[in-house]
């Protein structure tokens, strides 16, 4: 694939692409959620590639973090993506004031699971939106866009996919 055709297929522009390839700049997470729906894959496997063999245990110092220093967002991959298992865990947090949007999904009908461990969280999926509190439990199939937006508080939460 070029990169004029992934910028088609993304919608991020190709000085954009280029600047990351070279690290001039890093991603944002919704230029990283346009390339995982150009390649049909979940970010966090864009992010990493799949394990072939897993360790029963994950230590929080061997998961891996990516930061979204513009959006104030931070990610650790709970539960690294594998082969042989269909569901990994990610830890998020969200700074006060933010808002991240996502197009489209990474495939349709992706599965979700989000529980709220702190703060507060306003998540629209496909168009219906969810103000979410401590210990609420979102669970959902992603079809369309989505985003999530705090406002005075940072929020702090766990998401299951598969």
């Amino acid at each position: 694939m070029t990169l004029q055709d992934l910028a088609d297929q993304s919608g991020v522009s190709r000085a954009t692409l280029s600047r990351v390839e070279n690290g001039e700049v890093s991603p944002t997470a919704e230029t990283l959620g346009r390339l995982a729906s150009a390649f049909a894959l979940p970010l966090s496997q864009l992010l990493a590639p799949l394990e072939q063999e897993f360790p029963a245990l994950v230590r929080q110092g061997d998961q891996s973090v990516w930061t979204d220093r513009e959006n104030g967002f931070a990610r650790r991959a709970v539960s690294p993506p594998s082969r042989s298992l269909k569901l990994e865990m990610i830890a998020c947090e969200i700074a006060p004031n933010q808002r991240i949007t996502y197009d489209h999904p990474a495939f349709p009908g992706h599965e979700h699971h989000l529980l709220l461990l702190a703060g507060a969280l306003l998540l629209t999926v496909d168009g219906v939106q969810y103000q979410l509190h401590p210990g609420d439990c979102l669970r959902y199939r992603l079809y369309g866009a989505s985003s999530f937006e705090t406002g005075e508080q940072s929020a702090h939460y766990i998401i299951a996919m598969a």
